[in-house]
């Protein structure tokens, strides 16, 4: 069974948790960290022989062109996370449409490739927005991956279900949940991000081979590049939760990662859950 290995692009400072302590317009003023870390993790991969689709802020892509072109250059999948890391509830129909346009341009035009997939920042599409998914096959998106079928605090639609779908909003978009396992009724997540750095990596591999080989399925794993990045700023005027999400265990995230590239199969979503599906429907 082959998972699906995806990365968001986006830098320490860009977070959700963040939005309320640092000022968007100061971003430029920061020290920029995300294109160090990501070709960390473009050499990583390149040692396990592992392809895997990058959700790229369009922010981002416009400040690290060589970066962009570097992931398509070594045979990964670029995908849009948005311009400027946006959680969709903060935006109308118009304003998100207008959004994921101009990211998926930016994308585009500095690549040269294709952009098929989209994942809202922070999984913000959930039951009373699922206007976005019309929005997006609208414009011409093949999938989605931005709904995470748990309960928690800032995100989650947890009636979603758990593998790959379509949804009535928008039957030609391919909707691909995060990782959950199944107990007693409820959804534990389990896809990768602070869940990861949280649980015993032996718990993660233990649910990945659980979804492979008892629910045939691909697992869908994600993390972000500030995440092997012990070395970043720290930031001093967090809650404590925010805080604890942010730095937990970020100095085992970097072997925990090796750990999986090692255990699992891992290609790009498209190859996964696109070409994959085409080929057993033909």
């Amino acid at each position: 069974m082959i998972n699906a290995m995806t990365v968001d692009v986006e830098d320490y400072f860009q977070v959700s948790a963040f939005e309320a302590h640092i000022n968007r317009q100061h971003w430029d003023s920061l020290p920029q960290r995300v294109a160090i870390n990501t070709n960390r993790i473009l050499d990583l991969f390149d040692h396990y022989q592992v392809k895997a689709t990058f959700f790229t802020l369009g922010w981002v892509a416009e400040r690290n062109p060589q970066l962009v072109r570097r992931i398509v250059s070594d045979g990964h999948e670029l995908a849009s996370h948005g311009y400027q890391h946006v959680r969709v509830t903060e935006q109308t129909p118009q304003t998100f449409r207008q959004d994921i346009k101009l990211s998926r341009k930016i994308l585009e035009d500095v690549s040269g490739q294709s952009v098929l997939g989209y994942r809202a920042a922070s999984y913000s599409i959930g039951a009373k927005n699922l206007w976005a998914l019309e929005v997006l096959a609208e414009e011409g998106f093949q999938y989605s991956s931005s709904i995470y079928p748990v309960k928690h605090d800032l995100y989650g639609m947890p009636e979603a279900p758990r593998f790959a779908f379509h949804s009535e909003n928008a039957p030609g978009l391919l909707e691909i949940p995060i990782s959950t396992l199944s107990f007693s009724g409820r959804n534990m997540p389990c896809g990768g991000g602070g869940f990861f750095r949280l649980y015993p990596y032996q718990f993660s591999k233990w649910a990945y081979r659980h979804i492979n080989e008892w629910e045939n399925q691909a697992g869908i794993f994600y993390f972000h590049p500030w995440e092997i990045d012990v070395d970043q700023p720290r930031q001093h005027n967090l809650p404590f939760k925010s805080r604890f999400r942010h730095y937990l265990n970020l100095s085992r995230m970097e072997n925990r990662l090796n750990k999986l590239l090692s255990d699992f199969s891992w290609n790009t979503m498209q190859n996964v859950f696109l070409t994959c599906r085409s080929n057993n429907k033909s």
